[in-house]
């Protein structure tokens, strides 16, 4: 409990206070941010603001993990290590296509299927070493089986090890990908991204505290307790990432100062995907990201209603925060009005995960 509060007081802290000495290191290298030349003209504004933040808050929140660790003389886990792998493995692919980006100063950086190949390569190496480390109860990191408020019954392995694997495989590419690329695609307003996900990172943190206090492994109650690996550390952290996010936030808000680029928000997918899988929520995800999942839902109803009738359009612009900004609401009522959409989706994706406990009883 104390390694959790000592994790995300310190992200916190390194967000807010050294936030401003990565701005000026940025404006140094030039790292500014171009512009879609087809997006809302009020964006040009935004033109040469400082890039890449998402390397702020990722490493602010992978040493409050540590500095947790350390204080409370406890050795990090295999698990933690995989919330880590995954976030800092996509946020490397963002690095990637931000620098591409700021170095040729156009809006294009990775082409998709770029992104995709070094997100599907994060999502292999994240699925095979999860599968390993086992506790002394049996236990990995990654269960074999499709999970929702726990694991389901249907389990991957049924169809003999290793078409088992490659199931799982294919099932955490699938998580991985659409999860990591959904927060990429919110994330086009001030603080949009960043806000929705600090209401994520909140709900693996009770979701973790709460698997900690009914974990199998500890609890009398046999009805309703979690099989999971290291539990207090996922809500460890969750609770370092949402330090580094809110830190963060402070000078992402609008006007943003610095933004996250692909770096951030693909480390923050990358992230919440494996929190989803490491936790055995990985259906719950649809809740939990219902904001992330809408954004990407208005991106692919656009394109397909636009090649079915050759032309036409739902939305005035995809992603749809982009429609209603069109519409003529001001930026600030768009972001917030999303917040308040991802916290009810939160809300009912935490509500919906303690009312199957209570079920259990």
């Amino acid at each position: 409990m104390i390694a959790l509060l000592i994790a995300g007081g310190f992200s916190l802290l390194y967000s807010l206070l050294l936030t401003p000495l990565f701005v000026r290191g940025f404006n140094r290298l030039r790292w500014g941010q171009p512009i879609r030349v087809d997006g809302p003209k009020e964006h040009e504004v935004k033109r040469g603001t400082p890039t890449m933040g998402g390397i702020i808050f990722l490493s602010g929140s992978v040493i409050a993990y540590f500095v947790g660790k350390l204080v409370m003389g406890e050795q990090p886990t295999p698990t933690a290590m995989l919330v880590i792998l995954m976030a800092v493995g996509a946020g490397l692919v963002g690095f990637i296509d931000d620098f591409m980006k700021t170095r040729m100063q156009q809006s294009a950086g990775l082409s998709g299927w770029a992104k995709i190949g070094g997100q599907v390569v994060i999502a292999v190496s994240f699925a095979l070493l999860g599968l390993r480390f086992a506790n002394d109860a049996g236990v990995t990191p990654i269960s074999t089986r499709i999970s929702m408020f726990r694991d389901l019954p249907f389990d991957f392995m049924t169809f003999g090890p290793y078409l088992g694997i490659g199931l799982i495989v294919i099932w955490v590419m699938v998580i991985v990908t659409a999860t990591t690329n959904a927060v990429n695609v919110t994330d086009g307003l001030d603080g949009l991204a960043s806000g929705a996900a600090i209401f994520a990172f909140g709900a693996y943190l009770i979701i973790g505290f709460w698997q900690t206090a009914q974990n199998c492994a500890t609890t009398a109650y046999e009805t309703g307790c979690y099989v999971t690996r290291d539990p207090m550390d996922l809500a460890v952290i969750a609770a370092a990432f949402l330090g580094g996010v809110a830190g963060f936030l402070w000078w992402n808000t609008n006007p943003a100062q610095v933004f996250m680029g692909d770096t951030g928000s693909m480390a923050i997918g990358g992230a919440i995907a494996a929190l989803a899988i490491l936790s055995r929520t990985e259906i719950l995800l649809v809740l939990i990201g219902g904001l992330f999942l809408i954004e990407t839902g208005s991106v692919i109803v656009q394109r397909i209603y636009f090649k079915v009738t050759r032309g036409k359009r739902i939305f005035l612009m995809s992603p749809i925060h982009h429609h209603f900004e069109l519409k003529g609401w001001a930026e600030v009522t768009v972001v917030v009005r999303f917040w308040i959409v991802a916290a009810l989706f939160v809300i009912a994706g935490v509500g919906m995960f303690y009312a199957e406990w209570l079920l259990k009883q």
